[in-house]
Parts: C-alpha cells; structure tokens; sequence
C-alpha cells in the first residue's frame, strides 16, 4: 500500500495545480473492445506526460526514485497486455542475409572447383536431385535442328558467362541417356590457383562473401584510355548484347543438313508378297521399270508411265528370286524348283530356262553377261547366258543356304553370304573361295543376306547380321598391303601381308595375320581385313550405298522395322523412316540414285526420295538424250 500512495499523490498534486484547464475537460470513454478502464476527470492517462511536466515544473518536491520506477514499470505493464490481446498479429517477414560491406552479389571465384560445380549443375549429375525417368527419343524422330540450336546456346552461354575459364561440358555417351553420374569428376580444376585449395563440390556454381575492399586511390587513366586512340572494335562500344567472338561463331557459315522427307511418295499394294528373310523379291533395273515377285507371278511397274504389267504366271512353282542386267531389258527370275528362266521384258518373252540347282534359287548377280546363282543346296553356279551349257562354274563353300550374292565390277570380286553366318570372297571366276569371314574371324553371329559394295571406295565391302547378330561390318577385301591407304577410316593396325588371288591359305591363316594393339581402345578384329563394326541394334535385311553421297542405307526387321540412313565412315545416323509393320526385306534403289524403294511382310511397296538427283544425271542421262531414249 505504500507503494501505491505515492503515485496517487503525484496525480493528485498535478491535478490541483491545472484545475482551471480541467474543469471543463470532458469524460473520454474507452474505445470498443478496449479493456483499458475510462480516464478519470483531471487527470492524464500517460505516464511519460505527467513525468514531463514534472521534470519541467519550477519548484516541485523531490521524489522517490523506487516509487517512479514503480509506476513506469505498471505503464508499461498494462501496454503489454493491451497489446497481447489483440486479434491478429502482424505476420513475421524473415530479414534477408546481408553481407558487411555492399549488398550486391558478387561471385567469390577463389578457391572454387568450377568443373565439379558445373558438372553438379547438370541434373543427371547431381546426387541430390532425384532421378527422373527421362523418356527416351524413338529413333525415327532424330531432332538435329534441334540438337544443333542446343549445341550452338551452350557454346554461346558458356562464352558469354565464362569466356575461357570453364572447361567444356563432358561429352554425353548417347544422347537421351538415362545413365547418372555416381560420382563427380576427379582431378583438381585448373581454375585453382597453386595455394588455393578448392571448396568442397555443391551444385551452386558461385558462391558469395563479402566484397573485396575498395581502393580509395584514383586509379590512373592511360593514354589510349584518354586519347583518340580508341579500339572502335571493343566490346565497350558494341551494340549487341554478346561478345564478338559470340558474333562470330554465330554468324560463321554452317552447312545446312539435308532435308529428307519421312513420308514415302508412292504407296503400292504388293498381295502375296512372300514373308521370307531369305528371299530376293524386288529389284529396279536400268529402264526404270520396278520388278516384282508375288507369289506365282512377275509384275512389271514402270515408273515413267505408272503402269503395272504381268510379265508371266508359273505353272506348279513360285518365284522366289528376280534381278535385272546392267544395261538391257533383261530378267531373270528363280523358282521354288530351282529354275532359272531369262525373259525379255521389251517383248514379255521367254528366252530360256537354265537348271542346275537341286533347290530353290535365293539370290541372283548380274555381271554383264555371267550370271551368279545361289541356292538353298548350299552351292553357287556362274552361268554365261550366251553359251548353251546350263553353268560354267560350281562354287561350294557355305555349309547353309546362299542367300546374298553381289558382284563388284571393279575389282571382279563376288560377295556371297549364308544362313551359315560366314561371308565368302570369290576371285573372277575360281572355284576357291580367296577369302572367308566366320564368326571366329570376327564375322557376323546370324544369317548374312544383307551384302553391298562401295561405288566410292575400291574393295570396300558392308555386310549386315540377322537378329542374333544386328551389326554391319565393313571389310578390306583388297590384298592387306593396301590396307594402309584406308588407315583414316580403320581402327585395327595394318600388317604388310600380300595375299595373293592364287594363293589358298587354309581358313585358319586370316586368324594369324591378327596381331593385338595393346593401345587400342576396343577389342581389335581377329582379322585385318575388318575396319569397323557398328550394332544397330535391330536385325539388318538389306544394305545398300548411295551412289550420290557417302551414306548408306540399311533396313531392318525385328524389331524397328525401320529405314535408315547412315552417314559413312562416321555411321552417324541420318535419318530414321518409319512406316511398315513388318519387315522391311526387300530393298532397290532406282538407276538415277535418288529414289529407294522397300518391300515387307505388310504386302505393301513404298518409294521414298532420300537422296535426290546426282549432280552427273542430267548429262548421263536427261535433256534431248532422255526424250529421244537411245540414239543409233
């Protein structure tokens, strides 16, 4: 209680010396919802007033310092809970950290490992991010515009925020790889100075500290900074928002990527067209007529006028095989018996029929008038169309049905392959194989049907794998010491070994010319006659290369049942044509080189135009040459 009395005679004591002032003072009643109790007539409500007044008035009373304390400590007492009750707080905001000194943020680029910081960037890198289920691009839709415009924004990017202090992102193994890296890269960045040790890898790029202190000595002005002698080439004058080195990678001429269309041109209905891998059914000769063979028929479609003709119906037997002479209208065509038969489409007659097979005939080549056969009885004859005997020559070899065959007019070389998995060389017109490729070689693990010579390239060969195998392999079927002049596109070492045609080495003799690279990458070939392989990762039907460019083009059956279009020696992909629903078996390309036409198991024929018109097409064959067809 003695506490309390001293404040009540403060109030009391200021109450009587401003009487006249508060006399006429009115009643002040609280606010709504205020629990303060209502201010008493003649007196002031705030503590820290009536202190004011007191320290200035004249004359005053000492007071006690304890009773003062006392009553400033119950004002603010009664604050405090006035203000404890108020219905809604005031949300709390968090203060953003500063830095001493400046609040810009500017990178602190000492002792950073910017290569791991980088590559912790990339989100497939980071362990701390999780793992997303990318879903991966078909291989029909190869986005190379796009894949260029990113290539093109990260060198840009990189230039403009790094210049020349950040390594090169790592090169990724196949794009739209699902693979994470488990581990950040090792080795200590060069961006580390010699006494600096790099910071631990986080995947921020930069970070932040405060800012260096800055020199209060004007810095000196050069000459050329003060003078005319001005680099008017400078970054600090230039109206774009790069640098000029940006500019000119940007602006520096880059070869445009050849447009080829995914939608095929001509579509044509082929019923009965047989479902076979070992069956040859399509083929477009030099008159620009489409040969094809379904079921007991030949039908005739010639592109120029757009008409389908018969060519003949078998009696009792099915072709299983046709292919046109390089330069005439002649046919031959296979049978289920083994019958070959040699018509002459310009009159739609038979000229002859040639047996010698004891099965059916697979495969047919062409060289000029020698005509190759091979056969389900594992043997190949070399007939001569002129001559009245029914074969000159019987090869044997292939242990399986022959059913790829393909002569090389250059080097008079014959290719044949087999369901045996093996690939045979034949010399003009022996009866020895000079060269054979199994799978102890280095050769295919599946059937061999897809076979194609080089037009670019003296003795190049590309052979392709059935399902068990899916790769296409390119050989040097030349002698190995010239294996030297394609040591740009090889990967084995070269061994200077002369083979010569005469000479019969027995089959293990190619397995000993193969000597290992201790400094190659991959596993070298057994023998020196493989320069690559390549999976495609699909059984390979047909290959053929494109006499206008150094491409080639591949079909395929289970599983992509795709086109594709290869870029040689890089066997980068080109493009991916899709469509068939079943194998693409059969494959033939027309005589002027632009157009392909495919074959499957879905009874259809689509024509695509891949690669355009040579640049020697019109002088071979258009113009006044083309109208007249041929001059006499």
């Amino acid at each position: 209680m003695g506490s309390s009395d001293a404040p009540a005679a403060l109030d009391m004591d200021l109450s009587n010396q401003h009487t006249a002032p508060s006399l006429h003072t009115p009643t002040l009643l609280s606010p709504p919802r205020s629990k303060t109790p209502p201010t008493i007539t003649g007196k002031r409500s705030h503590s820290h007033e009536n202190t004011t007044r007191t320290s200035q008035r004249s004359g005053s009373a000492s007071l006690s310092a304890n009773a003062l304390s006392q009553a400033l400590q119950r004002t603010v007492d009664h604050g405090s809970a006035t203000r404890d009750i108020t219905p809604a707080g005031s949300p709390s905001r968090k203060r953003q950290k500063t830095f001493a000194g400046d609040n810009r943020f500017i990178p602190n680029r000492a002792g950073q490992d910017f290569q791991a910081s980088y590559t912790l960037l990339n989100e497939e890198g980071s362990p701390a991010t999780p793992s997303r289920a990318h879903k991966k691009a078909p291989s029909s839709e190869l986005h190379f515009h796009k894949r260029d415009a990113n290539r093109a924004y990260s060198s840009v990017l990189r230039s403009e925020m790094f210049d020349s202090e950040v390594p090169q992102s790592i090169p990724q193994s196949h794009e739209g790889s699902s693979s994470r890296a488990k581990t950040p890269p090792t080795g200590t960045s060069a961006l580390a100075g010699p006494g600096l040790t790099p910071s631990t890898p986080h995947k921020n790029l930069f970070s932040y500290g405060p800012a260096a202190p800055t020199s209060l000595t004007p810095r000196s002005t050069s000459r050329s900074e003060r003078g005319p002698n001005v680099n008017a080439r400078s970054d600090l004058y230039s109206l774009s928002p790069v640098k000029r080195s940006s500019q000119t990678m940007l602006l520096s001429p880059r070869k445009t990527p050849r447009a080829v269309s995914k939608v095929p041109y001509k579509v044509l209905d082929a019923p009965e067209l047989a479902d076979d891998f070992y069956l040859n059914l399509v083929d477009w000769g030099p008159n620009d007529v489409l040969a094809v063979g379904l079921g007991d028929c030949v039908y005739l479609w010639a592109r120029e006028t757009g008409v389908v003709e018969q060519l003949c119906k078998l009696e009792g037997d099915s072709v299983t095989s046709v292919s046109w002479i390089q330069r005439g209208s002649h046919l031959a065509i296979g049978t289920t018996k083994g019958l070959l038969m040699i018509y002459d489409t310009t009159t739609n007659r038979k000229l002859r029929t040639m047996t010698g097979h004891s099965a059916r005939i697979s495969s047919l080549a062409w060289n000029a008038h020698i005509l190759s056969t091979g056969s389900r009885d594992r043997t190949i004859l070399h007939r001569d169309v002129r001559q009245p005997s029914q074969y000159l020559r019987r090869l044997t070899g292939h242990k399986q049905e022959v059913c790829g065959l393909k002569w090389n007019q250059d080097t008079r070389q014959l290719a044949s392959g087999g369901n045996d998995n093996k690939i045979f060389v034949w010399e003009n017109m022996d009866e020895r194989w000079s060269q054979r490729w199994g799978e102890q070689e280095g050769g295919h693990k599946a059937a061999v049907k897809a076979i194609a010579w080089s037009p670019h390239q003296r003795g190049l060969l590309a052979s392709g794998g059935g399902t068990a195998d899916r790769c296409i392999k390119f050989w040097n079927t030349v002698s190995t010491s010239q294996n030297s002049a394609n040591a740009a596109i090889t990967t084995t070492p070269t061994i200077n070994t002369t083979l010569s045609p005469s000479l019969h080495p027995p089959p293990t003799s190619l397995s000993a010319l193969s000597t290992p690279s201790p400094t190659s990458p991959t596993a070298p070939p057994i023998t020196p006659h493989l320069l690559r392989s390549h999976d495609t990762g699909s059984q390979v039907c047909n290959l053929l290369f494109s006499a206008n460019t150094a491409e080639l083009v591949s079909t395929h059956g289970y599983s992509q049942h795709a086109i594709n279009i290869w870029k040689y020696p890089s066997m980068a992909p080109v493009v991916s044509l899709t469509g068939h629903t079943y194998r693409v078996l059969y494959l033939s390309m027309s005589p002027d080189g632009g157009t392909i036409v495919t074959g499957a198991g879905d009874e259809t024929l689509r024509f695509w135009d891949v690669f355009g018109k040579g640049k020697g097409d019109e002088a071979r064959g258009g113009g006044v040459v083309k109208d007249w067809g041929v001059i006499r």
